[in-house]
């Protein structure tokens, strides 16, 4: 997710991140180094080294920090990015268990029902436009169970 702009709002001590479907407030305790009013932000950009993925700030002190849009995310507990980690961490942990499984990929595409082409899109991590019970059949073929666990977030 591209960064539009950022900029810094000191009395609610926060980053304010714009992409293009949302503004996401990041406090200013969770930067590193933090922002304090001894110690103020002298510059902010969006960081186009970054791919406007991230941002930059200099402190008044020379102390330099950068913040990745999903620590924003993550911190606003975006239900979009909640997705594209299971996603994410169901992908590799196929890519693993295929690397395992004594079962051909042409057999794994007949038993899914599929083509290589959609196999491949499947196992390609970056791809998020799949869907969870895709990896889930997939998993199942692999001879795995998923079990989901639900548990109260420590702080």
């Amino acid at each position: 997710m591209k960064i539009r702009s950022v900029t810094h709002n000191n009395r609610r001590k926060v980053f304010e991140v714009r992409t293009s479907t949302k503004t996401l407030p990041f406090p200013f305790s969770k930067a590193d180094p933090a922002p304090t009013v001894s110690d103020p932000i002298a510059e902010l950009a969006v960081d186009a080294e970054a791919g406007r993925e991230a941002f930059t700030y200099v402190l008044q002190s020379g102390k330099t920090g950068t913040v990745h849009v999903e620590q924003a995310l993550e911190y606003n507990q975006d239900p979009s990015y909640a997705r594209d980690q299971l996603l994410y961490r169901l992908t590799l942990e196929a890519q693993r268990r295929i690397a395992a499984s004594p079962l051909s990929k042409r057999e794994i595409m007949r038993r899914l029902g599929t083509s290589a082409a959609q196999l491949y899109r499947l196992l390609d991590q970056t791809n998020y436009r799949k869907s969870v019970d895709q990896l889930l059949s997939l998993l199942q073929i692999l001879n795995c169970e998923v079990d989901l666990v639900i548990r109260t977030k420590s702080a």
